[in-house]
Order: structure tokens, then C-alpha cells, then sequence
């Protein structure tokens, strides 16, 4: 019995398959191609090399991805890797793969794993962001995705900043048009620019030594991510938020973030925990593979 899995994330492509107790029985990675044609081909690659890997043959293939499918069209849109916008990625996954796909946002991918057996595991209300390449985020309840009617439940990273000074007003142009995106202050680039450091990595390593600006830059990225965390309290006030993406390695974040986030929640008390993903840069291709049910291969 197992299950199959594909991430197609800004960087990288990753493809698993996990066995009914969900444990990862193989795993294999490239890096994301820019044209649209190399990245399907790149998915039909790491697939067949996952079934090579495990000894059996996806029957249907759960894939998780920036933005999400429309649905009036099936046509992805809302995607950070604006190469798959417009496109029928579902489709043209099924085609070159020859075999079903279910398809859902990277984000709501790292919610379901994280609820299933992760850092959400037991709790009724999961909000689980991805601090990454881009920002987004994914809710899911009794262990089961929210979507939403219009299938943009959790697209967090396109709301603005919340409560922004006026050095951050109206904020950085972002990707989609609109300006002061949390994207463009939380995700890795949006800290990485802001520090004046070439990535988010470096700009974490000076912060820690105590350089200027990337330290400053960090205090400003605990503040920003706070605010827009408590949004999401007020709003939906979920049992645990759970931080996925390379900006959840900060380890500094879950020292910090409550205290910061607490302020801007509108009650008298914020005991809602913090927690880095428990399957790390690997939950969305979980999330992916949980999309079908088990099948035997």
C-alpha cells in the first residue's frame, strides 16, 4: 500500500512515495526549470525514479503547487512561479504521466501533512503558512483541507501588511500587481532584500553575529510576520500555526513570535502555539501524496 507525491515548488521539484504509515520510501529531487515544457518533463523524470526507487508503479500521482487550479477553467492562477499561470498544469500533468492527478495549493499540501501527523497532529484547527520563496498558507479542520468556494482559502501572502508603519507604506510593488503584499516583507527574498544581503541565509547568519542591517532586518521580519499571524487569530483563531519554507528554519522565530504576536490579537490572552513543521522542506510532498487515498502498488 502506498502513495505518490509530487512538489513543484519555486526552487525545486521533489517526488516521494510513503507507505501506509506514511514513512517516506523514496525521495528524489531537481531543481525547478524556468520553462513551463522542462517542468513537466522534470515531473514525469523524478516520478519515474520514485517508482524505480520503490519497486512499483504510480497509479495516481498527488501534486502539490504554487497558486491553484481555477474553478471556472482549471486554468492555475495566483502562482509565484509565473511560468504555470494560465496554463493546464492538472492536464498536462495527467498527459505526460499517463495516469489520474490531483492537484492542490503547495500550502494547503503542508496543512494536510502537518495535521495528518505532524506538528498539527491532534489539533481541530490548522493554519500552516509556507516562508519561502514566495508566502503562502493552508487551513485545514478534522484533518481535512478548507479550500473554499472559490478555492483561496488561506491565500495569505496577497493580503498587505497589517498595521504598517508609514516607512511601509504603500510597500514594495509585488509579482501580482498590487503593492505591500506580506509576500514581498516575509518571504525569504522580501528578508533577504530588506537585509541588503544576497539571500535569506546569509542575512539570518549576519543578524546572528549582530551585523547591521541584516540584525535590524530581522527584529523588522519577527514584527512583520507577527502582525500578519495575528490576523490570521483574529480571523480564524486556529489551535496551532505551524511555519513550512526555508524561512522556518530561523530557529530565533519560535522564541520570539508570541510575544510579538500577542499585542495585535484582540483578546486578553494568545496561547496559541508556534511550531516549525515537523517533515521540514519535504511536508508538501507528504501533503501531495495524502491527496489520494492508499492504493496498492
Amino acid at each position: 500500500m502506498i502513495r505518490f507525491g509530487v512538489d513543484f515548488g519555486g526552487t525545486k521539484i521533489e517526488a516521494a512515495a510513503l507507505d501506509a504509515e506514511g514513512k517516506v520510501q523514496a525521495r528524489v529531487r531537481a531543481a525547478s526549470p524556468r520553462r513551463y515544457g522542462d517542468g513537466l518533463a522534470a515531473v514525469a523524470e523524478l516520478v519515474a525514479e520514485a517508482e524505480r526507487q520503490v519497486g512499483a508503479r504510480a497509479e495516481r500521482v498527488g501534486v502539490g503547487t504554487p497558486g491553484s487550479p481555477s474553478p471556472k477553467d482549471g486554468l492555475i492562477r495566483n502562482a509565484n512561479s509565473t511560468q504555470l499561470n494560465g496554463q493546464p498544469f492538472q492536464a498536462d500533468l495527467e498527459r505526460v504521466l499517463g495516469r489520474p492527478v490531483r492537484l492542490a495549493n503547495d500550502a494547503n499540501c503542508l496543512a494536510l501533512s502537518e495535521a495528518a501527523d505532524g506538528a498539527g497532529e491532534g489539533a481541530r484547527v490548522v493554519f500552516a503558512a509556507i516562508l519561502g520563496t514566495g508566502c503562502g498558507a493552508g487551513v485545514a479542520v478534522d484533518g481535512a483541507l478548507v479550500e473554499g468556494r472559490n478555492g483561496i482559502a488561506g491565500e495569505w501572502g496577497h493580503a498587505p501588511l497589517p498595521w504598517p508603519r508609514p516607512s511601509e507604506y504603500p510597500g514594495p510593488l509585488c509579482w501580482c500587481g498590487r503593492r505591500g503584499c506580506l509576500e514581498v516583507w516575509i518571504s525569504g527574498p522580501g528578508f533577504a532584500e530588506d537585509a541588503r544581503v544576497t539571500s535569506a541565509e546569509a542575512a539570518v547568519a549576519a543578524a546572528r553575529e549582530g551585523l547591521q542591517p541584516p540584525a535590524a532586518a530581522l527584529d523588522r521580519y519577527v514584527g512583520r510576520l507577527a502582525r500578519g499571524l495575528a490576523m490570521i487569530a483574529n480571523v480564524l483563531d486556529p489551535d496551532v500555526i505551524v511555519l513550512g519554507g526555508g524561512m522556518s528554519n530561523v530557529d530565533e522565530l519560535y522564541d520570539r513570535l508570541p510575544g510579538a504576536i500577542a499585542p495585535h490579537v484582540f483578546s486578553d490572552v494568545f496561547e496559541t502555539p508556534v511550531r516549525k513543521a515537523a517533515h521540514g522542506d519535504s511536508s508538501g510532498v507528504r501533503g501531495a501524496a495524502w491527496l489520494w487515498p492508499l492504493a496498492s502498488p
